[in-house]
């Protein structure tokens, strides 16, 4: 035999060996739990607009406690406010008798109102938060905030803008507002006919007036009892164990550790599956469709996990139970309204002819029916880091996708798992999805975006019913602003929906000049040292007054300054975060404090002492209400025993 031939020949034994279907190959390992996604250039279509999701993602209703209301424009009247509500701008909130309701406006940013207040969202641009407090009080808790991006608080009596990370508190009184400043944060503030002044950390300013308005400044009051709460509350949100699988932006991470668990499967690697659903039970199957006047039909679950699994990631079906998987890892997640694909066809079932949907699969494309015109009808994987999947099959990033040819969706055909409701029920209250017979599902065809129904005004409210609305005197309260509130009469007009407000509507704010931008310091992006409640920005040190207000550009004398004598807070102990390799379920913060035992800031540089105990503990009455919003399990889920740290993570709201 030639000395070819013998090559040949064991070149030929080689492959045998290495081949996949060789019996003593080894088997592939399962997927990583979280893997990073690799930088990729965009494919066609999808430029740097489709890519950030053309909008920012919308600040979520985070937290409910006690009676809470809600109003959007378009809306007839107040209804109860709901769990993972999205908001935009126009949307008001109203915290009645006890109530207490959150904001996530951030991924480690989170506004929180006590009762009496009403707060409403003027402005969201993706680098700038306008917010509205006219009566009550409100706190603005600042984890992480990139360079470059504002929150504004608008009051009666001053506009704060805030650049960095810290903590606010507002007290908004009937002629005056108290705004004070905790670990390390900073703020400039800028009253009606005055000009910007800036608010140091452990300062506090009280505006009295609006047409010359008097302003009293000094050491900030200590910190009540409503403020521990915040504290802890964010210490709970900004820690959650589901951060290891899912992207920093990806708000709600909190409630996947508190009602599901975490797997790796094969094929999807991490997926989170929930706990409790009842037998039988579809994704997109518990909830109704409301109207965004941003994103159009957007899906509003009931459950308190439903927030991360309906706009992020896709849901598969995992031989006998659905799971969520977020797929790998990214930098910047976006935000959907959904993520099904609609069908139609000529399926008529006993009520009557509807719409049908199904959840996306496993690198499945949305059709967009949101955002740019340019981007309305495309296939889109926005915020997506797995693979990208059509007709069942995987497609390089650069291929161009015609939406037609997308015929195959994986989970129209799980046993159950396309659901509708009439027609003439889409999008107009409570009306619970039916399923439909896999005998009938073979007889429907994707549809291109969402149905075409215009809104009506019960498909702006997130619920039914009465509810406590705010007294005319706080509606009709004219506030500071460095900018005008966003106008949505011609978004209401253009899909047929009423511009008369449900009540009388609020004046123009006061517009004022916006303060200089000031270049942030490290620690304003969340750098290490500069934590919540931590390192050394954490405690309270001598602190005089503020600092008198400059001249402003037009050479307009600066308000009087008063320095006000009070004593300096004593910052509380955080909540022990949660421990590497402990279940990943952790007891959430109790209830807020009740209206008995918030503390308000005299307006006059005056302190409860009651509000702070010696030690900077929490008082028990602030920690004796059980935690009862949001679902939460019992408090048998203990916290870990890991004491706490000393330094301050720089990410993830």
């Amino acid at each position: 035999m030639s000395a070819r031939r013998i090559l040949a020949g064991f070149l030929a034994l080689i492959l045998m060996v290495s081949g996949p279907g060789f019996g003593w190959a080894q088997a592939p390992p399962p997927a990583p739990a979280a893997p990073p996604a690799p930088a990729a250039p965009p494919a066609p279509g999808e430029g740097p607009a489709a890519a950030e999701g053309a909008e920012a993602t919308p600040p979520r209703v985070s937290y409910i406690h006690g009676e809470v209301s809600f109003w959007r424009p378009g809306a007839q009247d107040w209804t109860p406010a709901t769990l993972n509500m999205p908001l935009a701008p126009g949307d008001l909130l109203y915290a009645g008798a006890a109530g207490n309701v959150e904001i996530q406006v951030g991924p480690r940013a989170f506004v929180r109102a006590a009762y009496g207040t009403q707060i409403g969202l003027d402005n969201q641009e993706p680098d700038f938060v306008q917010l509205r407090v006219t009566a009550g009080h409100a706190a603005l808790d600042v984890r992480k905030l990139t360079a470059g991006h504002t929150v504004e608080l608008d009051t009666p009596n001053a506009a704060f803008t805030i650049e960095r990370t810290g903590y606010y508190h507002v007290d908004v009184a009937q002629d005056s507002t108290t705004f004070r400043v905790h670990r390390g944060g900073r703020a400039m503030m800028t009253p009606a006919g005055g000009a910007a002044a800036s608010v140091a950390a452990n300062q506090q300013v009280v505006v009295t007036g609006t047409d010359s308005p008097r302003i009293e400044a000094g050491t900030a009051s200590a910190l009540t009892a409503w403020d521990r709460w915040n504290y802890q509350r964010s210490d709970y949100l900004t820690q959650p164990a589901s951060a290891r699988y899912v992207s920093p932006d990806v708000y709600g991470a909190e409630a996947l550790d508190q009602h599901g668990s975490w797997r790796t499967v094969e094929t999807y690697g991490a997926v989170w599956v929930p706990a409790a659903v009842p037998v039988g039970w579809v994704p997109y199957s518990t909830g109704r469709w409301i109207w965004d006047p941003r994103f159009g039909w957007t899906w509003l679950d009931d459950l308190p996990w439903g927030w991360a699994p309906y706009h992020y990631g896709r849901w598969v079906f995992v031989g006998s139970y659905w799971a969520w998987a977020p797929g790998p890892i990214i930098v910047r997640a976006v935000y959907a309204p959904a993520l099904v694909v609609f069908l139609g066809g000529g399926v008529t079932v006993s009520f009557g002819h509807p719409f049908y949907w199904a959840p996306l699969g496993w690198g499945e494309p949305v059709i967009r029916w949101w955002g740019h015109p340019r981007f309305v009808g495309v296939a889109w994987w926005g915020g997506w880091g797995g693979p990208r999947v059509v007709n069942n099959v995987v497609i390089k990033r650069t291929t161009t996708v015609n939406v037609t040819n997308i015929t195959v969706y994986k989970n129209v055909h799980v046993t159950n798992a396309v659901v509708g409701v009439p027609a003439d029920r889409f999008g107009q209250g409570v009306a619970r999805p039916a399923r439909l017979r896999q005998a009938d599902v073979r007889q429907l065809a994707p549809v291109r975006g969402a149905p075409d129904v215009k809104p009506v005004a019960a498909s702006v409210m997130p619920a039914a019913g009465p509810a406590a609305k705010p007294p005319e005197a706080i509606r009709r309260r004219a506030v500071v602003a460095t900018r005008a509130p966003h106008d949505s009469a011609s978004a209401l007009r253009e899909h047929g929906l009423s511009t008369t407000p449900a009540a009388t509507p609020a004046p123009a704010p006061r517009l004022v000049t916006p303060p200089k931008r000031v270049a942030p310091p490290a620690a304003a992006t969340g750098a290490p040292g500069a934590g919540p409640g931590r390192g050394p920005s954490a405690t309270p040190g001598p602190a005089g007054p503020a600092a008198p207000p400059g001249q402003g550009k037009d050479d307009r004398p600066a308000p009087k300054v008063e320095r006000g004598q009070q004593r300096q807070a004593t910052p509380p102990v955080p909540v022990r975060p949660a421990e590497e390799g402990t279940p990943s379920r952790r007891t959430p913060p109790p209830a807020p404090p009740s209206a008995a035992t918030h503390n308000d800031p005299s307006p006059h540089g005056r302190q409860d002492v009651r509000s702070e105990p010696r030690g900077g503990r929490a008082a028990p009455q602030a920690l004796a209400t059980p935690f009862s919003a949001c679902g939460s399990p019992p408090a048998r889920r203990r916290a870990s025993a890991r004491p706490p740290a000393t330094g301050s993570a720089s990410s993830p709201a």
